[in-house]
């Protein structure tokens, strides 16, 4: 048997991925506003994440610090260069930018922080990978404006996106919008709907319908700053940032494989419009049988279709199941009360449940370009793990190693089997940072450990794990090697 060939094009982005509220701290800094990051305390694996209105005195917030590569970031990007990185994707912390959101003017010693950071990029021969909007929004953009749900964000955010892509026109190529922004869809829950749109359900509110009309303002709200930013710099490669959880039918019943085309069409949604500039129809059909009316109008239509995007950025952590088989136990899913997720029964799960998939990596990509027939960046894939130092005092992550590579393995068939055009993989996140789902420091991504742990105490160190030099490696033959 042929083994795959494992190198990949010389021009590719490999790198490690954060976002800007988990990883800068120093939420108080500069000019910077509260955003909705700012009022998440810390949880962990089995206790959620807690929304407070405003910051509550005696709780804990670990965005606050987080690790504080706000004023640490020069030494961070040296180890970033020593491992071979090409690109960094991180966020711009609109809150940085506009305290307030609905601020008449930047604030001036935000946009000098971002210059500084993406100076230092560029000057030790990393690409910033850029996204505008991750999982955070001013916080008065909630309290007075109730999220996404309001249209008047489409404008704000407008202004904010012209703002950063001029400053930075120079220096950053390659951005993307809204982050996971279908991951809001799903489940309705309310950390997804808080990070995403700022949403927090009132009485008599339909959650269904008032969750779509805020991703349809995002939408076109990520449209009309492709536009804004293409005007600015033709040469910018922007994208959107899907989180892809592919849904297999547990069996070859007809009816199960219906049931996850269903599922999958509520990710989908958002990459339709994203890429083809038109609400599918398929969603036009299910709000007529459901009544949902969604404010937009034909100019915005018509926004939608100029201001598609020119690659698809996604997560891949993993995949799942459904059934319809009445004798199998599940979680219920919405919509289809005949239909139940559950697992898979020939995959291993990781210490927070995620199930690991790497051919599921393969057939993701796979189904996204024949769909779309544009660039592929995988922008986030990783696997979180408690980390130990050992007596000799290094860090033996081989865990990470193996995970990582099976991965790697499958994008390499992807591209050199399958024909699929991938333009870089940014794991998440290089460095340990603050989980974003938890709030944890100890579920660990990164192969740079930093000396912290779940109620804050720590010194904040660096160290480099073992898989550093692993991927170093991979970085150097562009590849796993043949």
């Amino acid at each position: 048997m042929t083994k795959t060939r494992n190198t990949f094009p010389k021009d590719f982005l490999w790198g490690g991925a954060v976002a800007a509220h988990q990883i800068e701290g120093a939420y108080n800094v500069g000019g910077k506003g509260l955003s909705t990051a700012d009022v998440m305390t810390a949880g962990d694996r089995t206790t959620p994440r807690q929304i407070t209105k405003g910051i509550e005195s005696g709780k804990y917030y670990p965005n606050h610090e987080a690790i504080d590569f706000y004023h640490r970031f020069k030494d961070d990007i040296k180890l970033f260069k020593e491992l071979g990185l090409k690109a960094f994707r991180t966020s711009i912390n609109w809150s940085r930018i506009f305290p307030n959101g609905d601020d008449a003017e930047p604030n001036e010693e935000g946009l000098a922080f971002y210059d500084e950071l993406f100076d230092e990029l560029l000057a030790n021969g990393i690409e910033p990978v850029v996204t505008l909007s991750h999982f955070e929004i001013p916080y008065n953009l909630y309290t007075n404006y109730v999220g996404f749900k309001n249209k008047a964000l489409i404008g704000f955010f407008e202004r904010y996106a012209e703002t950063v892509m001029q400053r930075y026109k120079d220096k950053v190529t390659y951005w993307m919008t809204f982050n996971e922004i279908n991951n809001q869809m799903d489940t309705f829950d309310e950390l997804h709907l808080w990070t995403n749109s700022a949403i927090i359900f009132e009485d008599g509110d339909n959650k269904e319908e008032v969750t779509i009309q805020a991703s349809m303002n995002e939408l076109i709200a990520s449209a009309r700053a492709v536009k804004i930013g293409k005007k600015i710099n033709p040469a910018f490669q922007i994208g959107c940032m899907m989180a892809y959880v592919p849904v297999y039918p547990y069996s070859c019943n007809p009816h199960d494989l219906m049931a996850a085309s269903k599922m999958m069409e509520r990710r989908f949604f958002y990459s339709d419009i994203h890429v083809r500039g038109e609400v599918p129809s398929y969603a036009l059909k299910m709000w007529e049988q459901k009544g949902f009316t969604i404010d937009y109008t034909e100019d915005d239509l018509a926004v939608l279709k100029e201001g598609t995007v020119d690659y698809i950025g996604f997560s891949y952590y993993m995949s799942n199941a459904v059934t319809t088989l009445s004798d199998k136990r599940g979680q219920a899913v919405r919509d289809h009360p005949e239909a139940m997720t559950l697992a898979n029964p020939h995959l291993q799960a990781n210490d927070w449940g995620w199930q690991i998939d790497p051919q599921g990596l393969r057939y993701t990509m796979n189904l996204v370009y024949q769909r779309y027939n544009k660039p592929l960046f995988i922008v986030e894939n990783g696997m979180g793990a408690y980390d130990k130092i050992e007596e000799d005092g290094k860090i033996y992550d081989d865990y990470r190693v193996s995970y990582l590579e099976e991965h790697i393995e499958a994008m390499a068939q992807a591209v050199n089997v399958d024909g699929v055009d991938l333009m870089g993989y940014t794991p998440w996140g290089v460095i340990d940072i603050v989980s974003f789902g938890s709030g944890e420091m100890e579920k660990r991504y990164g192969f740079i450990y930093v000396d912290k742990d779940n109620q804050g105490n720590g010194t904040l160190q660096r160290r480099k794990k073992e898989s550093f030099n692993w991927y170093k490696q991979v970085i150097e033959q562009n590849g796993l090697g043949n």
